[in-house]
């Protein structure tokens, strides 16, 4: 079935381009809506299932449980929220640390502040961009020998693009130390067969609106086991006790989804492969149009018929292409056609400035040298033509 893209709805947290041309901006991410959301979104409204709970909500998480290869999921506000929780309910507190990949998006690392508990970040697989698994036994080795409590690793599907977990989870099992994954990124992805969203003693999701599948906002916390899924639901719904008033004998939080939102995903989920498909489509156009560019590769490449594709980036050598990735993104944002460099590091960020870090210099390589282009599933006909157009000029005028 075809799908309606509501095209105009630009409701992902991106910057606008400051080019005054009168032409639509091309995204990076837009969200992927149309005819089936509207009328799960109607059914949940005519249903009187408003907020803050109902069928829906119930439903999206037993069928995200499924699609992820898990016994139970509980849908959340946002991923950041299901990071916090799950966190929490492995001991992460004041006087532990939480290893973390430098390479990635500061949520994994500000949810390990909220439990008042200090990160430390390890550097990449220069490959993949995903958690160097013998960097991290090595930072593992150094703050055991140190006598410094390491009460959880987080690792982070980067892209859209599982880790490499048999090595990682062997590191972590001889540690004794317990691995959340962050798969916010990931839905739709496997490593070796297995679904992103089924490793660790837990894992979340995100459901913002520039990610694979959207709830406008929202995430979600994955795990087999019903205790502690139990757990996140109740801390939550602001931890509040089986009593006909309110009683409450621990903090709690305001993270649940609604029923509405949860309506919207799962006419998402539903359309996800359909979804990845299309930015699958992305990366190969892109793959095309720099197949014979000198120094120019695109970045996790290797071995990505694993992947969601949910951003495809390019990986340019100066040196080898002439050109600097950041003269490609002038040209385009010339053209009102957004793109942006790869996360920039955890330990370059001003607000962790002097916090404790094991590093290669793979992740600032891929920070200098990497540039992600649009790979929305929801980009039109005339939004591709563009992109392509833009592109050929560009390297036309560097040959």
């Amino acid at each position: 079935m075809a799908y309606a893209r509501n095209v105009p709805l630009r409701s992902c947290s991106l910057p606008l381009s400051d080019n005054t041309s009168s032409q639509p901006q091309v995204y990076l991410s837009t969200p992927d809506t149309g005819p089936l959301e509207e009328e799960y979104v109607v059914d949940a409204m005519r249903s009187g299932w408003v907020a803050p709970v109902g069928p829906h909500l119930a439903a999206f998480e037993q069928e995200l449980a499924q699609r992820c290869g898990r016994g139970h999921a509980v849908a959340l506000s946002s991923g950041t929220a299901a990071l916090h929780l799950a966190l929490l309910e492995l001991g992460v507190g004041p006087g532990t640390v939480v290893l973390v990949p430098t390479l990635t998006f500061i949520a994994t690392a500000n949810s390990v502040l909220y439990t008042g508990a200090v990160p430390v970040f390890v550097d990449c697989d220069p490959v993949s961009g995903n958690l160097d698994p013998e960097l991290l036994r090595d930072a593992l080795v150094t703050l055991t020998a140190e006598g410094i409590v390491v009460a959880a690793v987080v690792t982070v599907d980067l892209l859209g693009k599982c880790v490499d977990y048999d090595p990682v989870m062997q590191v972590c099992t001889a540690y004794g130390v317990p691995m959340v994954e962050d798969a916010a990124e990931a839905l739709g992805a496997h490593d070796k067969g297995r679904p992103a969203g089924s490793f660790g003693a837990a894992a979340v999701l995100s459901f913002n609106g520039n990610k694979i599948m959207t709830t406008s906002g929202g995430g979600a916390l994955l795990t087999d086991d019903a205790r502690f899924a139990d757990r996140v639901r109740y801390l939550s719904t602001q931890a509040r006790q089986p009593f006909p008033y309110y009683e409450h004998t621990e903090t709690g939080y305001n993270y649940r989804l609604s029923n509405v939102l949860a309506a919207i995903g799962r006419a998402q989920l539903q359309r996800l492969d359909d979804m990845v498909s299309r930015r699958r489509s992305m990366r190969e156009l892109y793959a095309r149009h720099f197949a014979q560019v000198p120094g120019v590769s695109i970045f996790q490449r290797l071995g990505d018929e694993a992947d969601n594709c949910w951003l495809t980036a390019l990986i340019v050598d100066p040196h080898k292409a002439g050109w600097e990735a950041s003269d490609l993104g002038k040209a385009l944002t010339a053209g009102d056609i957004e793109t942006r460099p790869l996360w920039k590091p955890m330990h370059q960020q001003p607000v962790f400035d002097g916090y404790r870090s094991f590093l290669t210099g793979a992740a600032d390589r891929l920070f200098e040298l990497g540039l992600t282009l649009p790979s929305g599933s929801a980009l039109t006909v005339s939004e591709l033509a563009r992109i392509e157009a833009a592109i050929r000029d560009f390297l036309d005028d560097h040959a």
